[in-house]
């Protein structure tokens, strides 16, 4: 049965002999889904809602700047959280899919080499955004709508948090490696413990207290590049000591190891960047119909949205681990149940979220400033998109699952299909109405085609089907 059942996808054998593999590997073949899956979930959770944090930290100390830095935030973070979401979401989930399918197909030599391929892989794709980024930032933030003061806040933090890139990149890689293992509890730990330093360290430099000087917007950009470094080192540490059960082993670069980790990477980096794109487009049509306030308004709702990613996240690399190292055994019927339970999770939890913020949206924008134009648009946004939030955690743990199956198409399509809906019916909407409650209605019924569409076909088994 076993042999029958084996995917057509690299290192994917019938499941060796349990003599093989390593513990923390067996449990993830054998344990029961919902206990493991909520076990291995929580630490992964935390973390994520921590690294999430670091922005919202950020945010809140930068507000007491002004609305000109407010917007300028505003303008930043949707390519900040793109950098955060193909590095640890998009190459991150292909670097913990192949280790994961590597260890459940007993193949530990290969996963010990998929290491160095990795932190090389994040290092160059973290220096490319850098340049990027740096020497077209100005145009692209006022293509979104930048201008003015915003304009000049947004570059004076884009320029130093993307002069630290390439470390937010080696970082999220190394942690990565390690989830793809099944331990999640290790890269918790430490950039949690990097939050608690960056709870003082943004106040100190923004402001500036004593001999350190006042560095404005700046200093929360400088903030978040010291937190990159600690997490850089002590992740390193872990994986270089040997603690870690894919170990760092010196070895010639091959191009089988780089395409296993790309082949699931690149394509996830696209929907990435659908989602991404998305949001940013979105910005770009509240920015030419209502102005300033109103893109601060939309910018710090949206960012409740992007605290749903760590939330799908913290549920999603378990599913990448589990998912990954049981179709490497051959085990597709318990990899697609786990699969449709992570997903059925994600929706619940993600849903409360949003029901909470449609309820009470005040509670959140006024975190952040009370300009009356810029709480009224961010009440209209989360009163029209957050009941559908469920959708879009559903749709993400299915995305992450299907990283762990190495089977992307449909993922990538359903978030091409959102993209379309939403800005190409956001703007007829706001054409035929003038309306911004027109445009998040749009948005909203966009997301729950994303979530729906992809949970019906994962659960008719399209992975299987375009394995062959």
């Amino acid at each position: 049965m076993s042999a029958a059942l084996s995917p057509a996808i690299p290192g994917a054998v019938a499941a060796p002999g349990a003599a093989e593999l390593n513990p923390r590997t067996r449990r993830l073949l054998h344990d029961p889904i919902v206990p493991t899956l909520l076990r291995m979930a929580w630490p992964n959770i935390l973390i994520m809602l921590a690294q999430a944090s670091t922005g919202l930290i950020e945010t809140w100390w930068v507000s007491h700047l002004g609305t000109d830095a407010l917007a300028g935030m505003a303008l930043v973070f949707p390519p900040v959280m793109l950098m955060q979401m193909i590095s640890a979401g998009a190459l991150g989930g292909g670097i913990s899919s192949a280790v994961a399918r590597a260890l459940g197909a007993g193949k530990r030599d290969t996963a010990d080499a998929l290491v160095l391929h990795a932190v090389i892989i994040n290092l160059v794709l973290g220096l490319a955004f850098s340049a990027l980024m740096l020497g077209f930032g100005r145009g692209i933030y006022q293509a979104m709508g930048g201008e003015g003061g915003a304009l000049e806040a947004a570059l004076a933090y884009s320029h130093i948090v993307f002069l630290g890139n390439p470390l937010l990149w080696l970082m999220n890689g190394l942690a990565s490696v390690i989830r793809g293992t099944g331990n999640m509890l290790v890269p918790a730990l430490v950039i949690c413990a990097g939050v608690a330093l960056l709870v003082p360290l943004s106040p100190l430099l923004i402001f500036g207290f004593g001999p350190v000087p006042a560095l404005g917007v700046a200093g929360g950009g400088w903030a978040l590049v010291l937190f990159n470094v600690m997490g850089c080192a002590v992740l390193g540490w872990y994986v270089l000591s040997g603690r870690n059960l894919a170990r760092f082993r010196p070895a010639a670069l091959r191009w089988p190891m780089l395409r296993e980790i790309l082949r699931i990477g690149a394509v996830a980096a696209i929907s990435t960047l659908q989602t991404n794109l998305t949001i940013a487009l979105l910005t770009a049509l509240v920015a030419g119909h209502a102005g300033l306030d109103a893109v601060a308004g939309f910018g710090t709702g949206a960012r409740l949205e992007y605290l749903l990613v760590p939330l799908a996240f913290g549920l999603g690399a378990p599913l990448v681990a589990l998912v990954g190292t049981n179709i490497g055994a051959g085990q597709r019927e318990r990899a697609l149940r786990i699969a449709l339970t992570g997903g059925g999770i994600a929706f619940l939890l993600t849903g409360m979220v949003g029901v909470l913020a449609a309820c009470f949206p005040v509670a959140w924008l006024g975190l952040f400033s009370a300009e009356p134009g810029m709480i009224e648009a961010g009440s209209q946004y989360l009163r029209m998109v957050g009941p559908a939030y469920g959708f879009f955690g559903l749709g993400l743990a299915l995305y992450f699952a299907s990283q762990g199956a190495g089977r992307l198409g449909w993922p990538l399509g359903a978030g091409f299909l959102r993209m379309v809906i939403a800005v190409g019916g956001g703007w007829l909407a706001l054409r035929l109405t003038g309306s911004l409650e027109a445009l998040f209605a749009v948005a909203a019924f966009a997301l729950a085609v994303y979530g729906t569409v992809l949970a019906l076909a994962v659960r008719a088994g399209v992975w299987f089907r375009a394995a062959g």
